[in-house]
This record gives structure tokens, sequence and C-alpha cells, in this order.
């Protein structure tokens, strides 16, 4: 029983499609069908109910769905991984993601693929950009802090931080003796990383400081931007802790206390799931998760 039959059916079970599970897959509708057919014949019991509409999942096809659950990434990519180490994997890789995470994270981990041959195009995006330029086939794998909710999406977390909030010691000090430390927060001008506030909110919300607008004095969607003005006095932010440990050590930033507690940011590693099947990527996903993976 042939993985790439496992892999189309498991992409017809989440889609409910032939022609969707096509489509993912890059492979013709008359492939996946004889797929399918071919698991079928193997087992020996219909998997699907062909309607008007897709595909409905027989029980047969549940309790396949359920034991194979996320086991066939993981085969796949081992069997990739162990073909990368037995062939030539030169070549050129794209990965877009965050720009501050790529530059601060990411680029220092590459040696291993640049020693094996691989040649890396590092290209920066938003969470949204991310998500776009790997289905469309331009970027083989996309690292975003955004939720993978795109079910032509695969995903694993691949790096985990606490999201503090930072100013300048100056300020973080008047702040922090605060009386109305939340009041008089929100009188300070404000950096951040786009309109949505994304990583403020859920930083006030959690920490219970109510606003009814905010209107940041700077946005910029590279954080090392708002560190620069902080380390000059200007203002405050939240951001990821990795890029303000130095300066925190340093004494250039200090933290802010928070009232209840600071949050979490977790980044994802996305990618299509037929791009499993080319050793460079396989083994590229394995050296990256390795490396990044936050230790237990």
């Amino acid at each position: 029983m042939s993985l790439l039959r496992l892999r189309t059916f498991m992409e017809v079970y989440r889609q409910r499609s032939i022609s969707g599970a096509a489509r993912v897959l890059n492979l013709t509708q008359p492939a996946v069908s004889q797929h399918i057919i071919g698991l079928e014949v193997a087992i020996g019991r219909p998997l699907f109910e062909r309607q008007p509409q897709g595909v409905k999942p027989t029980v047969v096809a549940d309790d396949l769905a359920a034991d194979i659950g996320n086991k066939l990434d993981d085969a796949e990519s081992a069997l990739a991984s162990a073909r990368a180490r037995s062939m030539d994997v030169a070549g050129t890789l794209q990965i877009i993601g965050h720009s501050d995470f790529m530059a601060e994270k990411l680029a220092g981990e590459l040696l291993p693929l640049l020693e094996s041959g691989i040649r890396v195009h590092l290209h920066a995006g938003d969470g949204p950009m991310v998500t776009q330029m790997v289905i469309e086939g331009h970027c083989y794998l996309g690292i975003t802090a955004h939720p993978v909710t795109d079910t032509r999406l695969k995903g694993d977390v691949i790096f985990t931080d606490r999201v503090i909030a930072i100013a300048s010691p100056e300020l973080a000090e008047r702040l922090n003796s605060s009386e109305h430390f939340g009041r008089d927060l929100l009188n300070e001008p404000l950096l951040a990383y786009n309109l949505e506030l994304s990583l403020i909110e859920h930083w006030l919300g959690k920490n219970r400081i109510k606003f009814s607008s905010l209107l940041p004095a700077m946005v910029g969607q590279d954080l090392r931007g708002q560190r620069s003005l902080l380390c000059k006095g200007f203002g405050w932010t939240v951001m990821p802790e990795f890029l303000c440990r130095a300066h925190l050590d340093e004494g250039k930033l200090a933290r802010l206390n928070p009232p209840v507690g600071d949050t979490e940011i977790r980044y994802n590693l996305v990618w299509l799931p037929s791009a499993l099947r080319q050793p460079r990527l396989a083994h590229t996903r394995q050296i990256l998760l390795h490396k990044l993976g936050n230790p237990d």
C-alpha cells in the first residue's frame, strides 16, 4: 500500500472532493480516482460514496483516517530525508517569512543547508503574504506567526516565545512605579507591527488594560525598527523576547511589569502537503524543526 495512495486518500478525505484533492496534490482527477480505487481493491471495501457535490466517506474511510492521523506526514518526511542523505539535494530553496524572525532566528541556522549545496533565497512578508506565496507555489516554505487555517497547507510550530512589553529604562522605571500603570501606559507613544495591533491588543487584554482606540506613532513590519526607537527613549511596544533579550541584558531596554502576565507567540513552518515529496524540501523541514525547535 503506497504512501502516495495514502496521501491521496487523506486529501480526498479532508477535501470531501476528488477535484479538490487533485488541485492540492497537483494530480489529474483520473489519477486521484485511480489511487482511491487501488486502495479500495487492497482493502476490499469502498472508501467513499460518490455524490453530485463531492464524496462522502464511509465508516471504513473514517477508521482508516483515524488510524493514519499525522503519521503519514512523518513517514513521508523521514523517507524524503533518507533520500536526501543519499542523493544530490542541491538547488534553490525559496523561503518567505517575517523579516525580523528570519534575520535574527532563521539565518544563523541555515549553515547545514548551505554546506550541503542548497541555495536559499529569503523573502519578507506578513502572515497573509506568506500563505499566498506558499499556496501559489512561489515559495516552498513559509514561516508565519499567524495560525494556519487554510486547509490546503500543513504546518508545524517551529518556535515559541514569550511576548513582553518594553521601553527605555527611564520610561519603564516611571511606568512601573506608577499607581495608574494602564492609564499612563496608554498616554505614551505606541510603536506597532500593524494597525490591527495584533500583539499589543492580546497583551493589553490579558492585563485587563481597557482602551477605546489606539493610534500608533509608528507602524512597521520589522520589529527591529521599533527596537531602535525604543533605545533612543521614544515610546513603548510589545515584541517577542528573542528580539530584545540582548538589549535587556545590556540595559538599553527594560521590561514593563505586566499586571497579570505576558503573552505568547508561536511561529509556524508551513508548506503544501505535496511538496514533501521533494527531498530538498523535506530535508530542509527536518533541519529547521531540529535547529529552531524550543528545548523541552
